[in-house]
């Protein structure tokens, strides 16, 4: 019986850690397309670039969709593993990345606006082009910004997860206190961004934490997965 719990846990242990990995290439990629894309700054400058190159901002619309079925795929995961350590902190965790997914998916929305613009008669006969740049540069800044609104629940997640990892007994406290860490450099990034716009190297070592935490859970749990012992404590 304790054989097949053990291999059970190893079974959500590699199979969170290669959603988790999954979530983050994709993630990284759609960030990466649209960096090349958009000049949050410059509504001129942003239509030139997406004038030939609307079908990388459409493969970016998708990829942010599928990553974030991942992440809320790895969250299960993760709950499924982390809960004989703490019940309601797993489930609560859980809850906090589904309403991050939620949030997120919702400000795609914005995302998908200036395709919808770009590809209506309607629109480019209504509007001059300079109006028609300035409109799809607004919903682009709204999907930015709706994007960093999902950060407060993505932020907040990792801290339960933290504690759990750390609590757990079966996963290396060290990765306990990476995950807590990357939620407060979250938290940083999320309140520069709406209290302090500008000031992005502010959130540059948070977002650095980030990078290390996340990599390093999804690659441990890939290729160590869980020791060999019961939970540290229940609840």
């Amino acid at each position: 019986m304790e054989d097949s719990m053990e291999t059970s846990s190893q079974k959500y242990a590699k199979r969170a850690g290669l959603l988790y990995l999954a979530f983050i290439i994709t993630c990284m990629f759609a960030g990466v397309v649209r960096s090349n894309l958009i000049v949050y700054a410059d509504a001129s400058k942003t239509a030139d670039l997406l004038k030939n190159s609307m079908w990388l901002l459409r493969i970016s619309f998708i990829d942010d969709l599928v990553s974030a079925v991942l992440f809320l795929l790895t969250a299960w995961a993760l709950y499924v593993l982390l809960k004989p350590v703490h019940k309601n902190l797993a489930l609560l965790f859980l809850l906090l990345n589904a309403a991050g997914v939620a949030v997120q998916c919702l400000s795609l929305l914005s995302l998908f606006a200036p395709m919808l613009i770009n590809s209506s008669a309607d629109f480019q006969k209504a509007f001059q082009p300079d109006q028609l740049n300035a409109l799809n540069l607004l919903f682009l800044n709204l999907h930015k910004s709706g994007f960093t609104i999902a950060q407060i629940f993505f932020g907040a997640w990792l801290f339960p997860l933290g504690y759990l990892v750390f609590k757990s007994g079966f996963l290396p406290k060290w990765l306990g206190i990476l995950l807590i860490a990357d939620f407060f450099g979250v938290m940083i990034w999320f309140f520069q961004f709406f209290l302090l716009p500008g000031y992005d190297i502010i959130a540059y070592p948070g977002l650095a934490i980030s990078i290390i935490a996340e990599f390093s859970l999804s690659l441990w749990l890939i290729i160590m997965g869980v020791k060999e012992q019961k939970p540290a404590i229940a609840g």
